[in-house]
């Protein structure tokens, strides 16, 4: 079943506008006929299940079955503060962080960054992250299309972060394992967590003092591991604490 995302406004009682670019997706690349059903989520993260109605080349108007189907969400919304990678390493981390339910990925300038973008870079860099999610969001059937910030100074990154219920962060040379099983024991449901990942360089030493006293520094084993590594651990093993508390699998 394709999966479409749309804006409050576009929900109706009894049915669902699709306008814009999605129109010409689904009736001309997907050939999409009337009596299809698809995956409608409003802006709001509500999800209907709908049927086609009818295709226009300016809208389809589709008949809502099910508003009540089960949402995508994890209870806790999760943070992803993700050092500015080489490449297009942001893009796989956007891409596997959104699949594993992140809820907002800030990309954060830090002294070790081997990329260094300007402002109009950076602008245009957003603009495609944002697409990237987008696309994950539909393929791993989301609720909501997670928000890709602005990039942030460290700084900025560290204020934002502190806002969150938990602040977590893996650091290549912290030791010991019981401190990371217990933080992840520790979160509670409907918690906003921050993760604050590296670069491919590492924390400068200034960085981790910064957040030492306030954040839960973390190790995630004795091995190094890549920046976008790192990010997806850390996202899978909240995700799959998350999941198991929601469903009571722990007792």
């Amino acid at each position: 079943m394709y999966q479409f995302f749309v804006e409050d406004e576009q929900v109706g009682k009894d049915f669902i506008t699709i306008t814009g670019p999605d129109v010409n997706h689904m009736k001309n690349v997907l050939r999409m006929k009337p009596g299809e059903t698809v995956r409608i989520s409003s802006r709001s993260g509500h999800d209907y299940e709908c049927r086609v109605l009818e295709l226009t080349s300016e809208f389809v108007q589709l008949d809502i079955l099910n508003s009540e189907i089960a949402g995508t969400e994890l209870p806790c919304k999760i943070y992803l503060f993700q050092a500015l990678p080489k490449g297009e390493r942001m893009e796989y981390v956007i891409q596997k962080a959104v699949e594993l339910g992140v809820y907002e990925i800030i990309p954060v300038a830090m002294k070790y960054c081997v990329v260094k973008l300007d402002e109009k870079r950076a602008q245009a860099k957003v603009k495609r992250w944002q697409a990237v999610a987008q696309s994950a969001a539909k393929q791993s059937k989301r609720s909501r299309i997670p928000l890709v910030h602005p990039v942030m100074t460290y700084e900025d990154a560290v204020r934002y972060a502190l806002e969150c219920d938990r602040c977590l962060v893996p650091y290549e040379n912290e030791r010991g394992m019981k401190a990371a099983a217990q933080a992840f024991m520790n979160i509670q449901p409907n918690e906003k967590i921050s993760v604050i990942i590296g670069p491919e360089g590492g924390f400068a030493e200034h960085e981790i003092e910064a957040v030492r006293q306030k954040m839960q520094v973390i190790s995630l084993g004795k091995r190094i591991l890549r920046t976008d590594t790192a990010a997806i651990t850390m996202m899978a093993l909240l995700m799959m604490h998350i999941e198991m508390e929601a469903e009571g699998d722990w007792d």
